[in-house]
């Protein structure tokens, strides 16, 4: 048969593929591959889920009835929630169009056979009845069956769950979402567009979501609780506010709308979601995609990183260095079975590319009879020649198995040079198996150096300064791998680990892959295997890859991150993609992943404390019967500059610090002693202030100094440590709020009294007093909280596997 070669792909004269105005007939007819681009959200979808939300109905609501009770400008609270929402709709908007930019970037290609001629085209492009042209590493991105194919093994793992590879034969289905794992094929389209399993698993992979996460999971509980409260609340509120004395039904109603609002944490919900988007649009500056919104959240709680070696410690552009002869076999057919192994093996992987560059020009006469494709699982390949007999290519310990000490010196010594080291041997009696049966004679050591990334070195010392500990897993020899890491800075690189050597006993494993980082001849299901036991030691674990031997540890990882370069199945199940395969990204994309999530649990601590406050106030004065001691537009002032401007600011500024786990409890008991003391000043206030002959009006101002005070204690207590911009912040909103009550026009804006000099040096000295007392408190409360539940929270936000409480 008679071959033509595009691009180091030999491709067959018999094999024409579809002609042009083939191609146009199925494309009028609509047989092409389409599928739905992210996110899935449309502009009115956006729209939709921003304005039309439970919150603001009820907003929206309380607004009509203030209006209607004759005081608009207590209805401002309304305005303010629009403008939330309006914000939320753009940053969403944003991050749609860069969704979008990056997905075109990193969208999967095919390479198909039309004209007689190999084509690289979009997977939208492809057609029905298009010839695809499959190889190690490439993603099936449309059903098909196969023509011909040469030990192909095909990993379906993404659609049955099942890990193992399927050797496929010729006339055998082959389904889009499934990878080839070795060898190559030629195969017919059966299936496109929405027919195919390809759509299912785009929708579900780049769809534009919340998947399941501490932030959101902790958040959900919080609103679920509330509204159980908030409910029966409102109603005993209402009650009791029409039926207290000296107030008309107006008054009471302002009363009971301005407890509802101070219950509804509406800025929290903004907040978190424009957490994550924010994060997408940051991100994209650093050339990473985000697949699913979490992921920055997890990699930002991330304690150990799992490396593969090649392509991301290294370059993962080999070079042959040299072929060195270590048996009786003559140089001369040492090259010769070189040269007709590189291009006759199907699978074209990086240490394949690198011996083809030697041998490019193909001068061997060798006639391929029979083929075993490489695998990462049995890491060699090998071929029968007609007139060579039967040679294997691959990882000399596992090749020569009881021989390989003859051996290993020469092996170790070139492999404490950094260099890969394949073995080139001959099959005696010619029976190639995948059990490598009979008498194996060794003929050369293939010397691959791999040069390491620039900016390894850096990368590594920044997680080491973050308490982010590395391991590195990969499928080369042990002794080259633990050189490549002390190379690139990697700390603990002296202990090595050969997998083949792990222990099969769970608890044995578990502490082996604890005492040591660097592990090699690791096989796919073995680097799994890794991730699942550092997960069991309370681990959040990322893993890096490019490979195909790497998507299983990148599925069960808490965060996959894939290089660009790397194979279209490790972009298809990572979180992350790196589309410049730019290994220094890393530790900005956890920067600010971290920033984000820290930024957020400061902020929600503001907004959490406005609730509890507010629930107890709503409480205490529907036992009490007594009017609600602050009015919307007064609530609007507090909520606005002790949390809202705050808020805003403080979720942007830098934030290095890990992020811990326990996000709910620590907010909680935060929270709670905050809105404690928040309620007791203020009701105290309050009850004083009509103990002595105050009227509403100036018990309600009086009420209104003692919270906004408090508040401002609380939001410098939860910005420590304070800098000088934070320090700055808090004393311009005091400085607003302070002009609210001294001029003419913020008393008229606000609903408020004159106050009396020394009922302004009383109110400032507790205000100034119970800074001190409330930190002490609230500190006291948090210890002891944590030191009894420390142990009870777990690792969240592990893709499909749930939570684990």
């Amino acid at each position: 048969m008679e071959n033509i070669e595009l691009e180091n792909t030999v491709i067959s004269r018999d094999i024409i593929g579809l002609r042009d105005e083939e191609v146009r007939e199925r494309i009028k007819s609509g047989k092409v591959n389409y599928i739905p681009k992210v996110p899935s959200r449309t502009l009115w979808q956006i729209i939709r889920a921003n304005l039309f939300t439970s919150f603001n109905a009820i907003n929206i609501i309380l607004a009509i009835v203030v209006v209607i009770a004759g005081s608009p400008k207590n209805a401002i609270f309304a305005g303010v929630i629009l403008v939330n929402t309006l914000i939320g709709i753009v940053q969403e908007l944003r991050a749609k169009q860069t969704l979008e930019k990056l997905s075109v970037i990193s969208e999967p290609y095919a390479n198909v056979i039309r004209n007689g001629t190999l084509k690289k085209i979009p997977l939208e492009n492809i057609v029905l009845d298009d010839i695809l042209y499959l190889e190690t590493g490439y993603q099936i991105l449309a059903d098909a069956k196969i023509i011909s194919q040469c030990g192909l093994e095909v990993d379906e793992s993404m659609l049955t769950g099942e890990s193992d590879s399927i050797v496929k034969n010729d006339n055998d289905k082959l389904l889009s979402g499934s990878f080839v794992v070795a060898g190559d094929a030629y195969a017919k389209v059966t299936s496109v567009g929405k027919e195919t399993y390809a759509a299912k698993l785009a929708d579900e992979a780049r769809k534009f979501k919340l998947i399941n996460s501490e932030l959101q999971n902790s958040i959900n509980k919080i609103f679920r609780v509330i509204i159980w409260i908030i409910i029966p609340l409102s109603v005993l509120l209402t009650v009791t506010q029409l039926r207290v004395k000296d107030i008309t039904w107006q008054e009471a109603a302002i009363g009971t709308v301005s407890g509802i609002i101070g219950m509804v944490p509406e800025g929290l919900v903004l907040l978190t979601s424009a957490t994550f988007i924010v994060a997408i649009i940051k991100l994209s500056k650093y050339d990473t995609l985000v697949q699913e919104l979490c992921a920055t959240e997890v990699l930002a709680r991330v304690d150990v990183l799992c490396l593969d070696k090649t392509g991301t410690l290294t370059e993962g552009n080999l070079n042959l260095v040299d072929v060195k002869s270590i048996g009786d076999i003559d140089t001369v057919e040492i090259d010769n079975v070189l040269s007709g192994l590189a291009h006759n093996l199907p699978s074209k992987n990086a240490t394949q590319k690198a011996i083809l560059e030697k041998y490019k020009d193909n001068s061997s006469d060798l006639k391929c009879l029979k083929s075993i494709a490489f695998s990462s699982k049995r890491k060699w390949g090998g071929i029968t020649f007609d007139k060579a007999g039967s040679w294997v290519l691959g990882a000399p310990e596992i090749i020569l198995n009881d021989s390989y000490n003859e051996i290993k010196e020469s092996v170790d010594d070139e492999a404490k040079k950094g260099r890969r080291v394949l073995l080139l041997a001959k099959i005696e009696n010619n029976e190639l198996s995948e059990t490598l049966a009979g008498k194996i004679t060794a003929a050369a050591l293939v010397l691959i150096e791999d040069i390491i990334r620039e900016q390894a070195p850096k990368v590594l010392k920044y997680f080491h300064e973050q308490d982010v500990e590395v391991k590195i897993i990969s499928g080369d020899n042990p002794v080259t791998v633990s050189t490549v890491a002390k190379r690139a800075g990697v700390h603990g690189w002296d202990k090595t680990v050969d997998a083949r050597t792990l222990p099969e006993n769970e608890e044995e494993f578990i502490k082996v892959i604890e005492e040591n980082t660097v592990f090699g001849r690791v096989t796919p299901h073995q680097k799994r295997r890794i991730v699942k036991a550092l997960q069991k030691m309370d681990h959040t674990v990322a893993m890096t890859g490019d490979g195909v031997n790497d998507v299983l540890a990148l599925k069960e990882s808490d965060c996959g991150i894939a290089m660009a370069n790397g194979s279209e199945a490790t972009k298809a199940v990572a979180q992350l993609v790196l589309l410049k395969s730019d290994f220094s990204a890393l530790p900005k994309v956890v920067e600010e992943g971290r920033k984000q999530i820290n930024n957020l649990e400061i902020v929600a601590e503001l907004f959490l404390s406005k609730t509890v406050y507010s629930i107890i106030l709503a409480f205490v004065f529907s036992i009490l019967f007594l009017p609600f001691p602050v009015l919307p537009i007064q609530m609007s002032l507090v909520g606005s500059c002790a949390i809202g401007i705050p808020a805003f600011f403080l979720a942007l500024l830098p934030s290095r610090g890990a992020v811990k786990r326990g996000f709910l409890q620590r907010i909680l008991t935060v929270s709670i002693p905050n809105g404690i003391f928040l309620a007791l000043f203020t009701t105290l206030t309050f009850m004083i202030s009509r103990h002595i002959g105050g009227s509403i009006e100036y018990s309600r101002t009086l009420a209104l100094l003692m919270l906004a005070g408090t508040s401002m204690v609380i939001l410098l207590k939860v910005s420590r440590p304070l800098t000088k911009f934070k320090l700055g912040l808090g004393i311009a909103m005091f400085g607003i709020v302070t002009l609210a009550f001294i001029t003419p026009i913020g008393r008229w804006i606000f609903t408020l009294e004159v106050i009396k000099l020394r009922h302004w040096i009383i109110s400032l000295a507790v205000i100034v007093a119970s800074g001190p007392s409330i930190t002490k408190i609230v500190d006291f409360v948090r210890k002891k909280v944590n030191n009894k539940f420390k142990h009870r929270y777990k690792i969240i936000c592990r893709g499909d596997k749930g939570v684990k409480k």
